[in-house]
């Protein structure tokens, strides 16, 4: 079955940077398309960033700019590189992926906590 394991998760300090990773199991993953959302104490589930399977990418107007997603389909995993964190990026970040037929299955999430 589709398996998603985030990491990279942590606290970092207002204006660092953290690399989150997702790593796919069961999954032909070069036909998905991969996404990270975030979800905030008492708030929804947020898009933040997704790579299609031909390499577009989009970006929250919120993270344009700092974040960068990417893909490695020999490695079968995507990266949320977050530069200038701030505060507000606090969240659970969730990883995604999407099958051609429009299944979504979801990672269990890492923490991501921006404090001084």
């Amino acid at each position: 079955q589709v398996q998603l394991v985030e990491s990279g998760g942590g606290l970092v300090q207002p204006g660092g940077s953290l690399r989150l990773s997702c790593a796919a199991s069961g999954l032909t993953f070069s036909m998905f398309h991969m996404r990270w959302y975030r979800q905030a104490p008492g708030k929804q589930r947020e898009l933040v960033a997704t790579i299609l399977s031909g390499g577009s990418t989009y970006y929250a107007d919120s993270v344009k700019g700092r974040f960068t997603i990417s893909r490695d389909s020999a490695k079968k995993s995507v990266y949320l590189q977050m530069n200038s964190l701030k505060s507000e990026d606090t969240a659970v970040y969730y990883c995604s992926a999407q099958s051609p037929l429009q299944s979504v299955y979801w990672g269990q999430g890492t923490q991501v906590t921006v404090s001084s």
